[in-house]
């Protein structure tokens, strides 16, 4: 299985795949991609139009340069994903994920429809939502359970509904840090903020939340409302002091490696080697972030 490389994503917005007024505004709420939704914010009774009507949805996204996600219904896997599974479609996101057998239930639809619909093997990649308690046992079996599978992030509402617990940022930490590093065990990438997703009116509390998950280790977040995807997308973008002291810094390991000096001071601390490989992933996230298309 051939695979795509590594998409920068700060910012995901969910939009009812079945609301023609989202759909044709998405292009214009900043995001990073698009999470056209066929789960919670779809009625019951409106899950097959839904589903219906998203083929042409992610093609209109996609169409306007946006990189399209679809979140499917853990009991309607199958369904929803015949109707995800086109050209127009980056990933699905696995609600409710447990255990690893949706996650590889998933990839052997994938790997079946891509090769019926002449799509390019593996282009279609999975992220799984972590929702339940019972999960973190099996966060490293589900991390590692496909090569399709991109990242994770936590579910705060449910997750927290099944821990009896309210969603606070003192209590979603732990497991949120917990996400993060299975996906770094798995190499892949880890979404979210120890905060509830339904943050959008305190945008201030929002932001806390999303700098703290840049120092936990998170890549970007998901979202559920337009005013949050500029917090978002600034808060997953490194600084431009930071920036510029990391390229200094791996400057000035490029003279003290041609000098032979193994360790060397950098504004009064000693540098070695960990602290060079962030310096490195700084920057290598910084270039990638500048060469997203502007919209």
């Amino acid at each position: 299985m051939t695979t795509q490389s590594a998409p920068v994503w700060r910012s995901l917005l969910f939009i009812p795949a079945n609301n023609q007024k989202f759909v044709g505004k998405a292009h214009t709420r900043g995001a990073d991609g698009i999470i056209l939704d066929l789960e919670d914010s779809v009625a019951p009774e409106q899950k097959a139009a839904a589903r219906l009507a998203l083929p042409a949805a992610a093609r209109q996204v996609a169409a306007n340069g946006i990189d399209v996600l679809v979140r499917v219904n853990a009991e309607w896997l199958p369904e929803d994903i015949q109707a995800a599974a086109t050209a127009a479609v980056r990933a699905l996101l696995l609600p409710k994920v447990n255990t690893a057998a949706p996650v590889l239930k998933a990839a052997a639809l994938l790997d079946r429809l891509e090769g019926e619909r002449g799509l390019p093997p593996g282009s279609i990649r999975l992220l799984a939502q972590i929702e339940d308690v019972r999960a973190l046992p099996n966060l490293d079996a589900i991390a590692s359970s496909t090569p399709r599978l991109l990242g994770m992030s936590l579910g705060s509402e449910d997750f927290s509904a099944s821990a009896a617990m309210l969603p606070l940022p003192e209590t979603l930490y732990g497991p949120n840090q917990q996400v993060v590093f299975a996906c770094r065990r798995a190499g892949i990438l880890p979404f979210g903020f120890p905060a509830s997703i339904t943050l959008f009116s305190d945008l201030d509390a929002l932001q806390h939340a999303a700098i703290q998950a840049t120092a936990m280790g998170f890549v970007g977040a998901f979202c559920i409302h337009p005013k949050q995807v500029p917090v978002l997308n600034q808060a997953f973008t490194p600084a431009s002091a930071a920036v510029l002291d990391a390229r200094t810094l791996l400057a000035e390991f490029a003279r003290a490696e041609a000098e032979g000096r193994g360790v060397f001071a950098f504004k009064g601390k000693m540098v070695d080697l960990p602290v060079i490989l962030r310096a490195r992933e700084l920057v290598a996230r910084a270039e990638a972030i500048a060469a997203i298309p502007a919209r």
